[in-house]
């Protein structure tokens, strides 16, 4: 199972710890770090038991849970700007009176309005929450939707893709791991995409000639598919060019 459907498919106590307890390891839900259960891990003159070490990494690469969640598109998380802004001041423990200053806000009853939106948004919420759990109960034919990888930079209805739909296309477009053809169409062009990105390995980064010569194996148009990797949020790269990884 991808990262993006453990992450999709996690409780809210499991989000909020940023990590799930698996047979044999601990898997971080923000990058797929997996430690494993059974052994001490020495860091920093610290010796750290499995889950006290997935802990430290949760700390190390993504500061907080709170913070990595903040960071999602707006798509992924329904809040705007200006909300995302104040709910990580709230976070840091500041009072009303150091936000109004640092956002310049006008009074603090209006820090108080924005408190009380965002425990209305909250509640709602909370309702929408128990609503789909109660609906999934009857609704016998709901598809299998695709989960939205975490990195997506533009969230809109191409990423409306069924199980079913993927598995199609990309037996369709592929045959023995090479791609026929790029499609032009935006959501077989993302389901291609998610499909070569699975060639890539996680924890590696590649320099442009290794990564051009993994992607001339799958389709002659290599820098094609790498500008589109790219773009659509699955692929990062150093600014000179000279490295590229899988974005997590």
């Amino acid at each position: 199972m991808e990262i993006s459907s453990y992450f999709q498919n996690a409780t809210i106590d499991e989000l909020k710890k940023g990590y799930i307890d698996e047979q044999d390891s601990y898997l971080c839900l923000l990058c797929g770090e997996q430690i494993e259960k059974g052994i001490i891990y020495p860091q920093d003159g610290t010796l750290y038991e499995a889950e006290k070490f997935m802990q430290r990494h949760i700390k190390d690469a993504h500061q907080s849970v709170f913070h990595y969640l903040l960071s999602l598109d707006k798509k992924m998380t329904g809040l705007t700007e200006h909300q995302t802004k104040l709910l990580e001041l709230f976070y840091l423990g500041k009072s009303d009176e150091e936000v109004k200053k640092e956002l310049a806000i006008g009074s603090a009853s209006t820090i108080r309005h924005h408190r009380f939106a965002l425990k209305e948004k909250e509640r709602q919420a909370r309702n929408f929450l128990a609503i789909m759990e109660l609906m999934k109960e009857k609704d016998n034919h709901a598809p299998s939707f695709v989960p939205v990888h975490k990195t997506a930079t533009m969230v809109d209805d191409r990423y409306n893709i069924t199980e079913e739909e993927q598995d199609s296309i990309t037996a369709k477009y592929f045959k023995d791991g090479v791609l026929s053809k790029f499609p032009i169409k935006q959501k077989q062009k993302l389901i291609v995409l998610r499909e070569i990105s699975k060639y890539l390995e996680e924890q590696e980064s590649y320099s442009e000639k290794e990564l051009n010569q993994l992607l001339k194996t799958i389709y002659d148009d290599y820098v094609l598919i790498r500008r589109y990797l790219i773009e659509y949020g699955f692929l990062d790269r150093k600014a000179d060019g000279s490295l590229y990884w899988l974005k997590k």
